[in-house]
């Protein structure tokens, strides 16, 4: 069943992190409905949008665009009744730069919706075939990014977060990865025998997939090249030493286990 869209209505889209089919079966029913597609062209495939578009919908690229011009398009789109997709990629609710659009058309009384897409950083842990929440190693997972043009809250800061010794997903910092390395090793929760893996333009057909300590991971980066669209993952449940049987494991199939809709087993 498709997805109906409601003319008169911008739709957020996560376009998932750059693979075209990785795209939610919602967002690509949305972009074959819609009159005007707002997509971010320095971070989406261009393929997206031109293989789920209909042939007279406009496709318009927002990188050289700013807010009110965006927010012009959208309202104008959008109050002549047209569908209207505002394509973002990964998830929208992550450094997806959505909340100010957002305030702007509750300003100007334009109805929107979210779509949720694939964000790299679990994109990666499949790519990887780990999980990042193994049972007695880490149970929580820290989405973030070192502070930058954008400064982070007080509170916020990567030091801070790193104590926790976390599976860490760090966006933007690739052009910092010195400097971060250098703060995850201070904080004490991870030594330079950390697993980290950085990924650059990860389920794209270029992508590129490091891994390292953090002790190692540096040059590495360095002699690859990278400076944009690559993310960082540091967790000790990348360690392949722990994908073994004989470790604790969760307790949602333990036969001994019972809850609600089902007994243990007792022997």
């Amino acid at each position: 069943m498709t997805y109906p869209a409601v003319p008169g209505t911008v739709y957020f889209v996560g376009a998932g992190p750059g693979a075209p089919d990785l795209i939610t079966v919602r967002g690509r029913d949305l972009l074959a409905q819609a009159d005007l597609i707002l997509y971010a062209d320095s971070l989406v495939d261009a393929a997206l949008p031109a293989a789920y578009a209909r042939p007279d919908a406009q496709i318009v690229g927002s990188v050289e665009l700013h807010l009110a011009q965006i927010v012009d398009l959208m309202c104008q789109a959008a109050q002549a009744g047209q569908v209207v997709v505002r394509l973002h990629s990964g998830d929208p609710a992550l450094y997806g730069a959505i909340h100010e659009q957002m305030a702007a058309l509750d300003e100007a009384g334009i109805p929107y919706e979210v779509v949720p897409g694939v964000t790299a950083a679990f994109a990666l842990a499949a790519r990887l075939g780990v999980e990042l929440t193994v049972p007695e190693l880490v149970q929580t997972i820290i989405l973030t990014r070192p502070a930058g043009r954008t400064p982070l809250p007080e509170r916020e800061q990567l030091a801070g977060l790193a104590a926790h010794g976390a599976s860490l997903a760090i966006y933007l910092g690739i052009t910092r990865l010195p400097q971060v390395i250098e703060t995850l090793l201070a904080s004490g929760a991870y030594t330079s025998d950390t697993p980290v893996v950085v990924a650059y333009r990860v389920t794209w057909p270029d992508e590129v997939i490091l891994s390292g300590t953090l002790g190692d991971i540096v040059p590495k980066v360095k002699a690859a090249g990278f400076t944009r669209q690559a993310l960082i993952l540091v967790s000790e449940a990348l360690n392949p030493i722990h994908k073994r049987t004989d470790r604790p494991t969760s307790r949602l199939y333990d036969p001994t286990y019972s809850h609600r809709l089902r007994r243990r087993v007792v022997e």
